[in-house]
């Protein structure tokens, strides 16, 4: 029987996980003309039973664990709106910017956690992060006129979000809290926020609409597992760079789906923003002791999307 590298299954499982969110933002925007909270809501619904199940199926007790749930509301918060924002940012531009653009929500949990968490941030952190955020102006292009500008300055609130909740769930890690109850209150939480604009504005939607959502759920969910089965295979710091395969995966589909062809700006972004996330994985096997950057992978293994 052949024996395989744990290192190699855990990088392989990173990779079907990034396909799989990738295929995630191609259902939401297959899905056509729903609103953004439409789209979110249907989304989480799928990411909460998921999660029901998973607290039934380990006997978890649903329940938080004292002094921690203003927290579960600010991560809540910051990932109901990280959600809409990608959302958002996934129908109204180019595939793979989109997804860019959310990949910057590690960058943003650097700065969150030396603010919120008082970890120490090294020089060298300070400058890729930098680095980080001028590669995104690449791909946002702040003329400030025209209809790219608007979705592209969501999609990076998208990833600010992403990074308060990616923060938020480090330190109720810290704190004890199971991380499927995270995901959880978490999609409880978003889908109770977003159902009275169902109630109001609702849209009807097509048998093919809804057979995308679903599948936008399942293949979010799958990816959760194949992310969590990675980092069970293999440390964060070993792996964890191969998660920015997503754009590559996204800038395929958007091609052949949508037709869609990354301009030569975004292009330099992605660079710039994939090089800073590598000279980070670099100098994280190089330090054991510093964990700011694949501690947030670590937590992510726990949440049902980002992303």
């Amino acid at each position: 029987m052949i024996k395989i590298n744990r290192k190699y299954l855990g990088i392989f499982y990173i990779i079907v996980s990034a396909f799989c969110f990738a295929l995630m933002n191609t259902f939401v925007r297959l899905s056509g003309d729903i609103p953004t909270v439409q789209k979110s809501f249907f989304r989480n619904l799928i990411a909460l039973m998921f999660a029901f199940i998973l607290l039934k199926k380990n006997k978890v007790e649903i329940k938080w664990h004292k002094g921690n749930l203003k927290f579960h509301f600010i991560r809540s918060i910051a990932g109901t709106i990280g959600i809409l924002c990608n959302f958002y940012a996934v129908d109204h531009m180019v595939l793979s910017d989109a997804s860019m653009l959310n990949k910057m929500s590690p960058f943003f949990a650097i700065i969150f956690s030396l603010i919120f968490l008082k970890e120490k941030v090294s020089l060298t952190q300070v400058i890729i992060v930098i680095s980080a955020f001028l590669g995104s102006l690449f791909i946002i292009k702040p003329t400030f006129i025209g209809m790219e500008f608007f979705p592209a300055v969501i999609g990076f609130l998208g990833g600010m979000g992403a990074g308060a909740a990616y923060t938020t769930v480090r330190y109720l890690g810290q704190n004890g809290e199971n991380g499927t109850f995270i995901v959880f209150f978490f999609s409880l939480f978003s889908c109770l926020v977003t159902l009275p604009y169902l109630l109001i504005n609702f849209h009807s939607m097509t048998i093919v609409q809804m057979i995308y959502l679903i599948c936008a759920g399942l293949t979010a969910a799958a990816g959760q597992f194949s992310i969590t089965a990675a980092y069970r295979c293999s440390p964060a710091k070993e792996i964890s760079v191969y998660d920015y395969t997503q754009i590559i995966f996204s800038a395929i589909l958007g091609l052949i789906i949508f037709q869609q062809i990354p301009d030569m700006y975004s292009i330099i972004g992605y660079i710039i923003i994939i090089i800073s996330a590598v000279i980070m994985f670099v100098l994280n096997n190089r330090n054991r002791d510093n964990y700011n950057l694949h501690r947030i992978y670590l937590y992510e293994m726990d949440m049902i999307y980002l992303r």
